[in-house]
């Protein structure tokens, strides 16, 4: 066992009525991580997604997560839609295998707006993108703490899908009836 979930834990005890600002990567995945943090900490949702293609899916997903922030009375933020600055982090990396090197700058610069976003009266800053069995939370976390480190604002590291974290948010979705995507968004 890695200890994320431990050490999230430890980290939010400690930060009792301070702010959170949670990346989301869609509602699925959201909903449980929100379960788990809502009576923990106070949280905004940030929805930063330029790598989802084509922009009718980052549409769809965008309104399904202001869908899952209504039903829990979570704030949400909408963060901007840059797909070219995702292309051009992407490109020469077009047929990199999923979880090399365009996910690994993927992921890095979604957490970096995430961190930038926080600066605004948040103090610290979460992804659900932990949560996925198909994606390296411990890769995940090294970024979100070399991030920490370049902006200042303290992130809290996690493997949401630990504890049934990915099973519960497949319940959830079913429970509120949440669209759950087939992909990434990436097109690649």
């Amino acid at each position: 066992m890695n200890g994320f979930y431990e050490q999230a834990v430890e980290m939010l005890e400690a930060a009792k009525g301070k702010k959170l600002l949670l990346h989301s990567c869609c509602a699925p995945c959201s909903s449980s991580v929100l379960e788990f943090l809502l009576p923990r900490i106070d949280i905004t949702v940030y929805y930063y997604n330029p790598c989802i293609m084509p922009y009718e899916e980052y549409e769809h997903r965008l309104g399904e997560i202001r869908k899952l922030c209504g039903i829990l009375s979570v704030p949400l933020i909408e963060g901007e839609y840059d797909n070219d600055e995702y292309l051009r982090l992407a490109k020469g990396l077009e047929s990199a295998p999923e979880g090399g090197k365009r996910c690994e700058n993927c992921f890095y610069m979604r957490l970096k707006k995430t961190a930038e976003e926080a600066k605004n009266g948040f103090d610290m800053f979460c992804t659900t993108l932990t949560v996925s069995p198909h994606k390296n939370a411990a890769l995940i976390n090294e970024i979100g703490s070399a991030v920490a480190s370049e902006t200042g604002v303290t992130f809290l590291p996690s493997d949401f899908k630990k504890r049934n974290g990915y099973l519960r948010s497949i319940q959830l979705s079913k429970q509120y009836d949440l669209y759950r995507q087939d992909y990434c968004g990436c097109r690649f």
